[in-house]
């Protein structure tokens, strides 16, 4: 299937990948150590459990930047094959620009299927393990859901109720159009509650006007409730739980489990897409890098190709951004938040394609 040039140009450019996988799990890791041992600085643990639960966290946090270790790759492994002139090798196999963009867009591929399928169940079950290990030394701490950038939806356990709480985090100190149902510990339900603010910044919350349904189908409106919680906006705010730590299967449970309760599945909806979507982000952005290659000066330092990708990236990423909040206000919707990047992408490469075996 493959012959052995294809399998060596492969090789060095999985081998640019790996290098630079190293080397930003070791930034990360890094990072994260700082904050981990602030963490634990006045809890009494063993010593080796801020190294542990960094460790754990890496790798979620690794699968943010795989993109563009895929475009920076690329340019690696183009600088590797110029100064070997391995270019040349190909040209006298009579292989074409398109022979060479085809080998690094399957690799590309082929390396998001892995990620899916292998990466990312592993990835977000260590997730797990360090949410876990990290809410043990949170009083009370485990019961939260999942807390994203729009929305945050919470478990807790109080005074023999149990109470599932919905709503939208807001800057000083307020959670907006929060919904709340009480149950009793047989998970009967008691009463629902509605209220457009609420103030979080203790563990006693304040609803204002807040609309309660009890089971007797009463609706009061008191001016003001107060409800104790395990959580307040600073907890919410250092939360350790969020989407990474659930596999693709959890993902759709918990939207399945969202619709039924009429929560939102905006935020969810966003991050499965993102995960199913990353083999062809990957193979985009490493045509995209390989165009760029193949289109500039061969005689340009290697610095300068580090902060071209570096630049390009900071771009790409930041334009993400942009289309997620504007998919998760509802501006657009979430898949076309998610695919205007990669058609803004595709659209370049068909540009950057044209007369590129002339290169």
């Amino acid at each position: 299937m493959f012959n052995l040039l294809d399998k060596y140009l492969m090789k060095i450019f999985l081998k640019k990948i790996f290098v630079l996988i190293s080397i930003f799990f070791l930034l990360i890791f890094i990072l994260t150590i700082f904050e981990e041992i602030t963490f634990f600085n006045e809890k009494n643990t063993n010593f080796y459990l801020p190294f542990l639960t960094a460790f754990l966290d890496v790798p979620s946090s690794l699968l943010e930047v795989f993109p563009f270790i895929a475009f920076i790759g690329t340019q690696l492994f183009f600088l590797e094959i110029y100064k070997k002139k391995e270019n040349e090798l190909i040209k006298i196999n009579s292989k074409t620009n398109i022979y060479l963009i085809k080998i690094l867009t399957m690799s590309a591929f082929v390396l998001g299927i892995l990620i899916i399928f292998i990466y990312y169940p592993a990835s977000s079950k260590l997730k797990y393990f360090y949410s876990d290990i990290k809410n043990s030394y949170s009083s009370d701490g485990k019961y939260l859901k999942y807390y994203s950038n729009n929305s945050l939806w919470i478990k807790d356990e109080i005074d023999e109720h149990i109470y599932i709480i919905n709503g939208n985090l807001k800057k000083n100190n307020f959670i907006e159009n929060i919904f709340i149902s009480k149950f009793d510990k047989n998970f009967k339900l008691i009463e629902n509650i509605f209220s457009k603010k609420v103030d979080i910044s203790t563990n006693i919350w304040i609803l204002e006007k807040p609309q309660i349904f009890n089971f007797k189908n009463q609706i009061l409106n008191p001016e003001f409730l107060e409800i104790k919680s395990h959580f307040n906006v600073d907890k919410i705010n250092s939360t350790f739980s969020n989407l990474y730590s659930l596999s693709i299967l959890e993902l759709i449970k918990l939207k399945n489990e969202n619709q039924t309760l009429g929560y939102t599945i905006e935020d969810i909806d966003f991050h499965l897409l993102k995960i199913i979507l990353l083999p062809i982000f990957l193979t985009l952005l490493v045509l995209v890098s390989s165009i760029i290659m193949l289109n500039i000066k061969k005689n340009q330092s290697y610095l300068f190709h580090i902060i071209f990708g570096i630049f390009f990236s900071v771009i790409i990423y930041y334009s993400n951004s942009l289309f997620k909040v504007v998919g998760l206000t509802g501006k657009i919707s979430i898949s076309m938040s998610i695919l205007f990047p990669l058609l803004i992408l595709l659209l370049v490469s068909l540009v950057g394609l044209v007369r590129i075996n002339e290169k």
